[in-house]
């Protein structure tokens, strides 16, 4: 896989490699899911839904600047419009509120790939505390409808194209 390009020299680049991500790791993702690597499928399909959310956060630019308004200082001094630095890495803790800003499926999707972020780090819990999920196969079939999900809306967005 190529460098990822920065948004904010190349916002179609970047889009464009954020999709590919997306595709490779939700194909990944499934592979271990078959190898019965749940864990392993959980980080891998978070991984393709934050590349998603990356993807689709660039049609939303305009938007983010005028919500987040400011700059991000880099390492060497430089600096990026805070917005540009939001699309670039998503973090985990503005997951929430960037995918509200794609709509209520995004966002609904969203909270399904929190979840599974959840169950990647902690595994099951049969009381449903440290992780959402109270076994594996519950685990393993929500992994597999983030896959679905993200598999769909690549394939929209390709018809598009």
């Amino acid at each position: 896989m190529q460098e990822l390009p920065k948004p904010w020299f190349n916002l179609e680049a970047y889009k464009k490699t954020r999709l590919e991500e997306a595709k490779f790791e939700a194909n990944l993702a499934e592979e271990f899911v078959k190898e019965g690597l749940l864990r392993n499928a959980a980080g891998k399909a978070f991984q393709a839904w934050k590349a998603l959310l990356g993807a689709l956060l660039t049609d939303k630019r305009e938007d983010l600047i005028k919500k987040y308004s400011g700059k991000k200082r880099l390492k060497g001094r430089k600096e990026v419009a805070y917005a540009d630095w939001l699309i670039a890495i998503v973090p985990t803790s503005y997951m929430e509120e960037l995918s509200l800003m794609l709509g209520r499926d995004i966002n609904l999707v969203n909270k399904l790939a929190l979840a599974i972020h959840e169950y990647q780090y902690n595994g099951t819990d049969k009381d449903a505390i440290l992780s959402p999920f109270r076994n594996d196969d519950i685990a393993k079939e929500n992994i597999l409808n983030l896959i679905g999900e993200i598999k769909s809306i690549l394939g929209k967005i390709e018809e598009k194209i």
